[in-house]
């Protein structure tokens, strides 16, 4: 087992919780009354006249494939010469984005950009678990409502394949993923979770860290969390023309509960300080879930 039962239950259900609430993200920008009254998927248009990517949903998988690929290049430069600074303006960016669209399906728009520069900062500067966790929850359904609108079922099947397929390839091949990985630990910036053991001493403001180097921590990275959360989502406005809302969001959640066996799957059969590519995984929890959803209903 790659963790201890208690730290893989709890890495599985914060990764299912963030699933859900991604989801509801996700369900608060469709327009349902459009959907309702002329039988087709509209979204809401993003806050703070942000644009979603104006592209073909059935290549815009390539799009974002092209952009993981150039964003890695970026990150592995950054890396090569130690540019921490950098890193950590596209970091806040990106959180500071995401989290003010996920925040804006529930609240105005101003109160959510400033809640989220408030968590952006807190993350970044004055880190600890919980704030790490906490946004992270939430960041995704920002991404979601970003890119579930311009995949349909097609795109989002093969992005996952070859996020798949890459993922292996970073992991096992050219190895450039764990260094990626190390990279955003150096730094003291992490997408994705991370659970610690045991408990943390007290942080001191100011000179706050996410774990102290004796502390051994659970991660999984932010990319096998909004991929899944992705797809299910795209799954989720397709059953919104057949059903009525909340039908269509329970049967979605099937997905999510089937990655998160996967999930649990991997940590179970994992060894410890081994690191593996979770995509596979997580994308065979996702086939396994859409398959069941058009199996039974």
């Amino acid at each position: 087992m790659k963790h201890t039962l208690k730290i893989t239950l709890i890495l599985v259900l914060i990764f299912f919780i963030t699933q859900i609430i991604g989801l509801v993200i996700t369900n608060e920008y469709l327009d349902h009354k459009i959907i309702k009254e002329e039988g087709k998927i509209v979204f809401e248009p993003l806050p703070y006249n942000l644009e979603r990517p104006q592209i073909e949903e059935t290549t815009s998988f390539i799009w974002i494939i092209a952009a993981i690929l150039i964003g890695t290049a970026i990150f592995l430069v950054l890396i090569k010469y130690k540019i921490f600074k950098v890193w950590k303006v596209w970091f806040f960016v990106a959180v500071w984005v995401t989290l003010s669209i996920a925040l804006s399906a529930f609240l105005n728009q101003f109160l959510a950009a400033i809640i989220a520069l408030i968590a952006t900062l807190a993350k970044i500067y004055k880190p600890n678990i919980v704030m790490q966790n906490l946004t992270e929850v939430f960041i995704y359904g920002g991404l979601a409502a970003i890119f579930v609108p311009i995949l349909n079922i097609f795109a989002a099947i093969m992005l996952l394949i070859l996020i798949s397929v890459y993922d292996v390839i970073a992991v096992y091949k050219t190895k450039h993923m764990i260094k990626l990985a190390k990279f955003q630990a150096k730094s003291k910036i992490f997408a994705g979770l991370l659970i610690p053991y045991g408990k943390l001493p007290k942080l001191k403001a100011g000179k706050g860290k996410l774990v102290t180097k004796k502390t051994r921590i659970a991660v999984l990275g932010g990319g096998d969390i909004g991929f899944p959360l992705i797809f299910a989502g795209v799954v989720m406005k397709g059953l919104m023309l057949e059903n009525i809302e909340i039908i269509g969001f329970l049967k979605t959640l099937i997905i999510p509960v089937f990655v998160s066996l996967a999930l649990l799957y991997l940590l179970i059969k994992g060894k410890k300080d081994k690191f593996y590519p979770a995509m596979p995984y997580v994308s065979v929890g996702c086939f396994i879930g859409y398959a069941i959803v058009l199996l039974l209903f």
